[in-house]
């Protein structure tokens, strides 16, 4: 028996040992990994920053040859983050690096989009020597392609009748550098049709592996909702801020929620009954611990609205707290062309004599949408239940929805919606715009009485935004961003209407179209000036003190736990 206890204790302490040593092992393996990498592309870093001041020079050569008269001077850079560079002084001894923004789809043309062309923006100007770096698997265009349609403005569409990409957002060509990635594809819902959550996270750290064997850089980004390749950074630079603005969360307490509830909202609600149900809820609930821990890993963190900032502080904020991250998770609005919308839109006693009855809905054709709750409350509205009769105010009141239709699934979703408008005794009410150019879409925002939104948990509301600027009275939905950020009472009054059932959609739009005229006319320019909460420069100011706190870090030098 004795002749057993040197070989048990032998086994207890290098199992002891292992368990003692496997966290150091495995950080060491990480930032090997990480360390061969910057060895790697340090040949492509020094000929990034060559290439960057041949094109500063020859752009500056350009300038004094054919001066511009224009508000962007990138040498003299108003500051909205204090402690790093004086009001209108030279830049000179400010921080220079490499920023990384990781966006595989730089160039879709939507609202995420102009959160990252407005963020390069006003990190050019507030640090015009450092240079911003856009992972991209954008191929098909190169660097002058895109910064034509980031810079076009909405005016010249409507000369040419085009939508997409009317960003009107300047960028500092010269130090703006884009890399492109060989691996999207492992990021795309198409490669994994089970276990898409789990699987597109996944592919991101590939595609984030891929990024890094380009460029490793100084601070790095997401703004695209890819919170696992921000893990992946701190496990291979531990030294590299990691930044993170959350459109969305990936999982969310409200989805885990509606799975068991059958009389809940959401294209998941009741999903979670039956063996398949359970399964589906115990991996939805494994993959949000692990959504959980990677979250813990990001240093600076923001998000586009308050209700998705209540949600990654409930998801990321305990890890984040015993990490020991320097900031709080802070609301950052994404910016939204009001400006353009207010110029194009007139809102005054003279443009309510050429507004209609009209009830505009512009939203892609996709389930989450719920097109159906607002024709059916549409329907109620002028159909009322026996002993009822529709108000004057109500006659003549038509439902205009407004979507893209990207493939065969959203051209049945309007066919399907068509087909209940028929049977809900409204098709000659509603009308169906698919695809519709600028011009058409400012149009009917013109000449609309009343903006509609009817998506559950909505995480913002550009749209809703954009109903505001344009001088609509807006009914939302009663939850997400369109409820606790953008229609709520400004200038001591409303702004717009919550709904969430039928009937409170129609006592919504009864309101919204039988309001007095002055108090409608009111409603309207409150709305409007509410609208500029959100603009390109508001969301410049915010954004730059965030990002000054990761360039502190990295000149500080701080390395946070991981």
């Amino acid at each position: 028996m004795r002749n057993w206890v040197p070989p048990i204790v032998a086994v207890l302490v290098s199992v002891f040992s292992s368990i003692i040593a496997a966290p150091f092992i495995f950080r060491y393996v990480g930032q090997t990994v990480g360390w061969y990498l910057r060895r790697r592309t340090s040949a492509r870093r020094d000929l990034i920053f060559a290439r960057v001041k041949v094109e500063e020079d020859d752009y500056k050569s350009r300038e004094r040859r054919f001066p511009k008269s224009e508000d962007e001077d990138w040498e003299k850079v108003e500051s909205y983050a204090t402690g790093i560079a004086r009001n209108g002084e030279k830049a000179e001894n400010d921080w220079e690096g490499v920023i990384g923004f990781f966006h595989p789809f730089c160039n879709a043309g939507g609202g995420g989009e102009r959160v990252l062309w407005a963020a390069i923006r006003a990190t050019q100007k507030r640090w015009p020597k450092a240079i911003c770096v856009v992972y991209t698997g954008d191929h098909e265009v190169d660097k002058t392609a895109i910064l034509e349609r980031v810079e076009s403005s909405v005016m010249e569409h409507l000369l040419i009748g085009e939508l997409q990409n009317r960003f009107n957002i300047h960028l500092h060509a010269p130090n703006l550098v884009f890399l492109y990635l060989q691996t999207r594809h492992w990021v795309l819902s198409s490669t994994w049709p089970h276990f898409t959550l789990l699987g597109q996270s996944l592919g991101s750290l590939v595609l984030a592996y891929d990024a890094f064997s380009l460029l490793v850089p100084d601070i790095f980004i997401d703004t695209m909702g890819y919170a696992f390749t921000l893990a992946l950074s701190k496990f291979f630079f531990p030294t590299v801020p990691t930044g993170a603005y959350v459109h969305y969360p990936t999982i969310s307490t409200d989805m885990l929620g509606s799975l068991d509830n059958e009389a809940g909202q959401g294209v998941n609600a009741g999903t979670g009954k039956g063996w398949k149900g359970w399964a589906k809820t115990r991996y939805w609930h494994l993959f949000a611990r692990l959504y959980c821990w990677v979250g813990g890993n990001v240093d600076i963190v923001m998000t586009n609205s308050s209700w998705t900032q209540a949600h990654i502080q409930s998801l990321w904020g305990p890890n984040r707290t015993n990490r020991a991250k320097p900031s709080d998770v802070e609301v950052v609005f994404p910016p939204v062309a009001v400006e353009e919308l207010t110029q194009a839109i007139d809102v005054s006693p003279a443009s309510e004599t050429k507004r209609e009855k009209i009830l505009l809905y512009i939203a892609q054709f996709r389930p989450e949408k719920n097109h159906a709750l607002i024709l059916r409350a549409f329907s109620e509205l002028l159909h009322p239940t026996e002993g009822q009769k529709t108000a004057d105010g109500l006659k003549g009141s038509s439902l205009v929805l407004v979507g893209s239709v990207r493939h065969s699934d959203d051209a049945t979703k309007v066919y399907d919606l068509r087909l209940l408008a028929h049977e809900l005794k409204i098709k000659d009410n509603v009308e169906f715009v698919c695809d519709a150019s600028w011009p058409e879409i400012l149009n009917w925002l013109r000449k609309s009485w009343v903006g509609v939104n009817g998506m559950w948990n909505e995480h913002f509301g550009i749209g809703v935004v954009e109903y505001q600027a344009a001088g609509l009275v807006s009914v939302v939905n009663d939850s997400g961003g369109p409820k606790q950020d953008i229609v709520i009472d400004y200038a001591g009054g409303p702004t717009g209407f919550h709904a969430s059932t039928v009937a409170e959609y129609v006592q919504a739009f009864t309101k919204a179209l039988t309001l007095p005229p002055e108090e409608r006319l009111a409603m309207r320019r409150r709305a409007r000036a509410s609208a500029t909460r959100f603009t390109e420069e508001a969301f410049a100011k915010r954004w730059v003190v965030q990002m000054a706190k990761l360039v502190r870090m990295k000149s500080n030098g701080i390395m946070t736990k991981r």
